[in-house]
């Protein structure tokens, strides 16, 4: 399996998600219509895994090195973040938005293939490099959810119970990427000390990752000292856009053209 197959496998999952979600409109009179529409869902989220597993055995190593397959590996985990909370909390809505975010970057690596390449700088290869890149993106995947939720929340405006949930859910939510960024910032010094022989030396991928962790850490001190819910659910929608910044635009940046971390080519 290689990326002369992603198209498809990527049109698969769309239509799986689109096809699924379409099913949800007639649940109410035709409720075996609802077990349905879950399976599609889910069969296009299970085809995105299938992909990975296979292409990892293609490439013969983690497919965690381009900003491509790091977008295949977010498209993968995000709907799962959306029908565990629905298992959990009974919130439904999140996993249409999840799905939504998932085919925007399947889009975007659709538009912008990326190139088959085995090669693995030295850097790379670290017993760091797996723990440290997957606990961010499980990180970006659960603060994208905790976003989604509070744009949802800001348009709704808390008019019903389950908005309410959704307020308590994108703090639940946020708390757990915060726990995540975290570590990712400790596995990444590890790994820098290994690598380059500092923990930290203010690169501008380390720099916006710092950022990133401060702006979510500003969340929990106005949690914690009661702000109200209006403005915090704006703070959780706006301060995603801190995390694409290091996940994306920090490599656009002239400063980044010396980065240790310019491995990442696309």
């Amino acid at each position: 399996m290689t990326l002369v197959d992603f198209p498809l496998v990527a049109m698969a999952a769309m239509a799986c998600w689109a096809g699924g979600s379409l099913l949800r409109f007639p649940t109410r009179r035709f409720p075996v219509l609802r077990i349905s529409s879950y399976l599609i869902m889910i069969a296009g989220t299970l085809l995105l895994g299938w992909f990975i597993a296979a292409y990892w055995i293609a490439l013969e190593r983690p497919p965690l090195r381009t900003l491509g397959e790091t977008r295949l590996w977010y498209a993968a985990l995000i709907p799962v973040v959306g029908f565990l909370v629905e298992y959990r909390w009974k919130v439904g809505w999140l996993k249409y938005y999840c799905m939504t975010l998932a085919a925007f970057f399947l889009v975007i690596n659709l538009a912008s293939p990326d190139v088959f390449d085995k090669a693995l700088m030295p850097a790379l290869q670290s017993v760091w490099f797996v723990p440290h890149v997957v606990v961010y993106l499980v990180g970006y995947v659960l603060l994208a959810a905790s976003s989604a939720a509070a744009w949802h929340n800001i348009f709704t405006g808390f008019r019903s119970q389950t908005d309410r949930q959704g307020f308590s859910l994108s703090h639940y939510l946020a708390l757990l990427g915060f726990v995540l960024l975290t570590f990712g910032l400790v596995f990444g010094a590890l790994w820098a000390k290994e690598a380059w022989g500092h923990y930290w030396t203010w690169d501008p991928k380390e720099t916006w990752a710092f950022i990133s962790w401060l702006a979510y850490l500003g969340y929990l001190h106005l949690s914690a000292n009661k702000t109200g819910p209006g403005k915090l659910q704006w703070y959780l929608a706006i301060s995603f856009l801190v995390l694409l910044v290091c996940w994306f635009g920090v490599n656009y940046m002239p400063s980044a053209q010396n980065s240790v971390h310019s491995y990442q080519p696309n």
